[in-house]
């Protein structure tokens, strides 16, 4: 009789190896916090000063779309998905970030890009003011206006960079430059509904990031719209544009060109083959314009008319990094959050993806030493990862694993991604369709024009120089004063003359660091004479403790 491995003995053998290999067994988890644990004990701060600092912020990038992410780049590459780590999610510190507008539970973005940006909280929908300004009112704009990190980066010489897939006066690029009570007033046929005052004081979002902005040196995103006049013809659509190109005649790229020095090199961009042809070594200035609106989608890019978000993060360091001084970039991956907002979540999936290799591409041309890059968003979104599917189960596809008790009541099949509200589909028979098109609108329970944001704390995630100052749960605002203090910048930084004892908590911690290299410590705990004096305390009771305890 012929002996053999039966199909059951088969079955066994090929579940054991992949269970081996997707490391179920305990020596290989063992192995694995072994590892992470002897990582986290090397770890050692880096306290000295960031040269460059660059921002990325993921546009509605909440912590149940990092996790979708994960496991859809995982998924992507040929793997379960869930073990897969983003490029920044192997940055040594992060911490969480608590969103809330001045005036709103549950924030917009312009808000929230003043605080991290301006270091200030501010009233929804209103861009670099401080919550005396309300929306669409001009009455305390001049005392409410407040700067940015982009601009404090100015004053110290600092080359700067906006890069963006949004328009690039959309609210969080707008909040780097711009000083307005309206978001949506991003170009002058935008502030018809504006009243007499703020039409007499205010210059829209676009002309003042080209009359009052010049020296920034990369400008990239969409939005060509509000840039010319509501006459001319758009080179890409071939049309005019009556009801949002210019009413006042102004052409702004032809004022950007003239506004900078005869001795630079600047160049104005739409489409991909002129982008290409920009020479990062010998350009010094580019305005890039790559659609009358946003940028299109990553999946739906057509790579011959617009640069990715990585392609354009290369350019533009390549563009900053001759400054000696260093530079600061922002960096926006928008269209996460409009995905989102119209529940096309692998739309939103692929777009965070982008974001983090265009990290990846920052990272392989910045050295861990000097540049300190954060990672973060603005808010999140009302997206669900819900059921309990298998491990490896397609993230945009159906629950796949339904146990007795926990069907459904009305007995369809469900998918594992879904909406709290927006224009998606209510309950309806997923039987057949295919959930993982681009194309697919999740299912939302509250029907609505589109889906809200969330709530919820969003992760920062940061690594080089001062990142472990990210440490908790921190106020969004304190993300902007972080960047600042390491990279010597802002508020905190200035002549001595010119202390008028505002910023003497930032002197002394900028003073204690330079002296001892620790002061990032007393940065953190406001460490005036009482605490320093109960830290002092804690010591010393510390040691009577170890001392007691000795045999």
């Amino acid at each position: 009789m012929r002996t053999g491995v039966t199909l059951p003995a088969l079955v066994l053998l090929v579940t054991g190896m992949m269970r081996h290999i997707n490391g179920q067994f305990a020596e290989e988890w063992n192995r694995q916090a072994w590892q992470s644990l002897q990582d986290a004990l090397n770890l050692r701060p880096n306290t000295g000063t960031a040269k460059n600092v660059i921002l990325f912020l993921g546009d509605g990038m909440g912590v149940s779309t990092v996790t979708a992410a994960r496991i859809y780049k995982g998924q992507r590459e040929g793997r379960s998905g869930e073990e897969t780590q983003l490029n920044f999610e192997k940055f040594p510190y992060a911490a969480f970030s608590k969103t809330y507008n001045v005036d709103s539970q549950t924030s917009d973005s312009a808000g929230t890009a003043t605080a991290f940006l301006c270091g200030v909280k501010a009233n929804k929908a209103t861009l670099g003011v401080d919550a005396r300004v309300l929306r669409k009112s001009c009455d305390r704009l001049k005392e409410g206006s407040v700067s940015s990190i982009l601009d404090w980066s100015l004053t110290a010489g600092k080359a700067t960079g906006i890069v963006t897939t949004s328009r690039v006066t959309h609210a969080t690029p707008g909040a780097a430059y711009a000083h307005t009570p309206e978001r949506d007033w991003e170009g002058d046929a935008d502030m018809h509904n504006a009243n007499d005052l703020c039409k007499r004081v205010l210059k829209d979002v676009s002309a003042q990031l080209v009359e009052d902005n010049p020296k920034i040196r990369v400008i990239m995103g969409g939005g060509r719209r509000t840039f010319f006049p509501n006459t001319t013809v758009d080179p890409e659509t071939k049309e005019v544009n009556p009801t949002k190109g210019r009413r006042d005649g102004k052409n702004l790229v032809e004022m950007w060109k003239r506004s900078k020095p005869a001795d630079a090199k600047a160049a104005y961009v739409w489409n991909k083959e002129q982008f290409d042809a920009v020479d990062p070594q010998t350009t010094d200035y580019v305005l890039g314009l790559f659609n009358p609106s946003h940028m299109e989608y990553e999946l739906k890019r057509n790579p011959y008319n617009e640069p990715s978000l990585s392609e354009m993060v290369v350019k533009a360091i390549q563009i900053l990094q001759k400054n000696p001084k260093g530079f600061f970039l922002l960096v926006e991956g928008a269209r996460i959050d409009h995905a989102h907002h119209d529940n096309y979540a692998k739309l939103a999936l692929a777009e965070t993806v982008a974001l983090d290799d265009a990290v990846g591409a920052a990272l392989n041309l910045t050295r861990e030493e000097d540049t300190l890059i954060v990672v973060t968003a603005d808010h999140s979104h009302v997206f669900n990862i819900a059921g309990y599917p298998s491990r490896g189960n397609d993230i945009l596809g159906l629950v796949d694993v339904i146990e007795k008790g926990e069907e459904p009541l009305d007995g369809m099949p469900y998918a594992t991604l879904s909406y709290g509200n927006g224009p998606g589909p209510g309950r309806v028979n997923l039987t057949g369709v295919d959930t993982a098109s681009i194309n697919h609108q999740q299912s939302a329970l509250v029907k609505m024009a589109w889906e809200t944001h969330g709530g919820e704390d969003v992760g920062i995630y940061a690594t080089g120089p001062m990142a472990h100052l990210f440490h908790g749960v921190h106020e969004q605002h304190y993300i902007t004063h972080v960047m600042a203090f390491a990279s010597r910048v802002g508020p905190c930084v200035g002549p001595d003359d010119e202390d008028d004892g505002k910023n003497i908590l930032c002197k002394r911690a900028l003073d204690r660091d330079s002296s001892s290299g620790t002061g990032q410590a007393e940065f953190i705990s406001s460490a005036g004479p009482t605490n320093r004096i109960h830290i002092s305390m804690l010591r010393c009771l510390l040691v009577l403790l170890c001392l007691a305890l000795l045999p």
